[in-house]
């Protein structure tokens, strides 16, 4: 039911995506948030191959993206293959903790996926090291305090690894407690930015407590208002802290790939609404910068 409500508010959302607009931002975009889960290409076969997304992020202006993917195979296929390069795409590959379904209400306590995890940084792609871990979820906060997943937040933070987390307030601060900086030194990026409800003050105040704190934009209800625009609480916060804020797809079923136009020109619309330094800082600096992407 949670995964049909976010389907659902995705389409909804896509309504007040219209054409880019003269006003809309037309800058590279870096998506931050993006899955080759096996349903989409399962080894080529599938209805979304690599010349299929490829095509749609190229005819987007998205220049880079964070990958991650069930399983990790996804990733290493957009890594590794010659059309990415040819597309002009750079990945920067995750470590997906979701070998299948199964692991998402148990990876914080499996230490299997402990294993899998060290395995693969050691591997890497063919795109170079792996750069972070996630996405995950933990439907229960509490999970963070699982031995796995204290395991993996103080292996990132020892390693500078990046951490895309789905995950609410909440688990925010217990995720970071168990950093050895207790979360000052963590690059947590936080998907879906405060989806679990927390409202713009939450969210601020947690950005002040963690000064390496990235928020992504996707699936987050009540960013945007009447026409695609920027909601006024949301405007104010990502103009208080413009270098701390990123877009993604979060292609995590097919669908997301039908309406990943749409889902661009949303992202151009209401970044057309900041001014242009911020809105290329959202569009592309932030993510960019992170990950030392030219």
């Amino acid at each position: 039911m949670r995964r049909l409500l976010w389907v659902m508010a995705a389409v909804s959302a896509l309504g007040a995506a219209g054409p880019v607009a003269a006003s809309d931002y037309s800058g590279p975009l870096f998506d931050a948030h993006l899955h080759y889960n096996a349903e989409a290409w399962d080894g080529s076969a599938g209805p979304h191959p690599l010349p299929d997304v490829l095509a749609r992020m190229q005819r987007n202006g998205v220049k880079a993206i964070v990958s991650n993917s069930r399983p990790n195979d996804g990733t290493k296929a957009l890594a590794s293959s010659a059309l990415t390069k040819q597309a002009g795409v750079t990945v920067v590959p995750f470590v997906r903790l979701y070998r299948n379904r199964a692991d998402y209400d148990n990876w914080f306590r499996d230490e299997t996926i402990y294993t899998m995890v060290q395995t693969e940084l050691a591997r890497g792609t063919d795109a170079g090291p792996f750069k972070g871990i996630g996405e995950f979820h933990l439907y229960d906060s509490s999970n963070a305090n699982g031995p796995v997943a204290k395991k993996l937040m103080a292996l990132a933070e020892d390693k500078g690894l990046a951490v895309l987390a789905h995950v609410d307030d909440t688990a925010i601060d217990l995720l970071m407690a168990n950093t050895p900086s207790k979360g000052q030194r963590t690059r947590l990026i936080w998907a879906h930015t405060g989806i679990g409800g927390a409202p713009v003050a939450r969210v601020d105040q947690l950005f002040a407590k963690y000064p390496l704190l990235m928020g992504e934009l996707s699936y987050r209800p009540g960013l945007t208002c009447e026409g695609g625009k920027l909601c006024p609480e949301w405007r104010a916060l990502l103009l208080k802290y413009p270098d701390r804020f990123m877009i993604g797809s979060d292609t995590w079923v097919n669908q997301r790939w039908q309406y990943y136009d749409e889902l661009m020109k949303g992202y151009r619309a209401w970044l057309g609404d900041l001014p242009p330094d911020a809105a290329r800082k959202i569009g592309w600096d932030n993510a960019a910068n992170l990950f030392g992407v030219k």
